[in-house]
């Protein structure tokens, strides 16, 4: 039996949690949370601590850290330092060269540690990336998730927003996919951005889109903004381009940008070639919670059955690399090269 410790008890805390409540193989040993909150029927018989401190003296085997951005890098080498594997979510840090830390700790210790990319284990988005290598580079990417949020959610994404701007923390998801597909380096990266609100950090911003070039000539745009100005036209867009055709998400995310759940979902796939169309309908897709599940199952299996996360840990520096390099480039004006220096 794995002992687990969540720390963080947001929506993908809380998320988290109940996957390991259902987990045959697991045992959560304590909730870590530093301001009250209601729980779910499920998990109000667990212990909560107010400090991870105090929730590593459990000594679990697995800490799954849902946290805000700023925390993660520090708790995450703590747990692995504390002998635990871990499971944290995107992105890994905020500082390319602290989510290189985690990494060397985890390859130093011979720790599991896996990243919150909840869209590699969807299988529509799967599919998507399978359709999308079949026709052969180089791409064009055309991703984009603009959230509309007020109230409760606007609360979030500007606490958020102390920290870390929209196209980072939601960047990286698609930043992934991205290179997932290309396989090619990232080399130079242009971004812009607005602050649109006078309700967060001065030096903050809620809108930003970027570029990025690959080293086999594919090109990405990625765009996010948060708020209750966002528009909810074409707040939703994943098209991806090439020389033999494209292949688009036609049904995804019909309802608010808000619904965590319509993010994740795909609904169908047009694969367009020249000499025809394809039409893949995608009925039963699993839900955020389902997805939650089978990210945490993964994460025993990777322990259990010594799953090899080397090239999964090196892809979410990567990704977090470009949407850092974008966030530089929106700071300062200026393209960033993420070539290297005999390149």
């Amino acid at each position: 039996m794995t002992r687990v410790l969540i720390a963080g008890l947001g929506n993908m805390g809380l998320s988290h949690a109940l996957a390991h409540h259902h987990h045959p193989a697991t045992e959560i040993v304590g909730l870590v949370n530093r301001s009250d909150i209601d729980l779910p029927d499920a998990l109000t018989g667990y212990p909560i601590f107010k400090s991870f401190d105090e929730g590593l003296a459990t000594k679990p085997d697995l800490v799954v850290i849902a946290t805000y951005s700023d925390s993660h890098a520090e708790y995450a080498c703590a747990a692995m330092e504390a002998g635990c594997h871990v499971f944290v979510e995107k992105p890994l840090a905020t500082t390319v060269e602290d989510a290189r830390r985690v990494v060397d700790t985890a390859e130093r210790l011979n720790r599991k540690l896996m990243v919150g990319y909840i869209l590699r284990h969807h299988p529509s988005w799967i599919r998507l990336i399978d359709e999308a290598r079949h026709l052969g580079g180089p791409y064009v990417f055309r991703l984009n998730l603009n959230q509309q949020s007020s109230g409760a959610e606007w609360e979030t994404h500007k606490a958020l927003m102390q920290t870390t701007s929209p196209i980072v923390d939601c960047g990286v998801h698609y930043v992934d996919v991205m290179c997932q597909i290309t396989d090619a380096a990232p080399e130079r990266v242009h971004g812009m951005g607005l602050r649109l609100s006078d309700e967060i950090p001065e030096d903050m911003y809620n809108y930003g889109q970027f570029q990025v070039i690959f080293a086999d000539g594919s090109v990405g745009w990625y765009e996010a903004g948060w708020g209750p100005m966002m528009s909810e036209t074409a707040f939703f867009v994943k098209d991806i381009v090439s020389p033999n055709g494209s292949v688009s998400i036609t049904d995804g995310n019909k309802g608010a940008s808000a619904d965590i759940d319509g993010h994740t979902k795909v609904g169908g796939l047009l694969v367009h070639r020249p000499d025809g169309d394809e039409t893949i309908d995608l009925p039963d897709e699993p839900g955020h919670q389902a997805l939650c599940d089978a990210e945490q199952a993964y994460m025993i299996e990777a322990i259990t059955d010594n799953i090899d996360l080397t090239r999964h840990m090196n892809d979410a520096v990567q990704s977090l690399a470009i949407c850092m390099a974008a966030d530089e480039s929106i700071r300062t004006g200026q393209p960033v090269s993420l070539k290297e220096p005999d390149q």
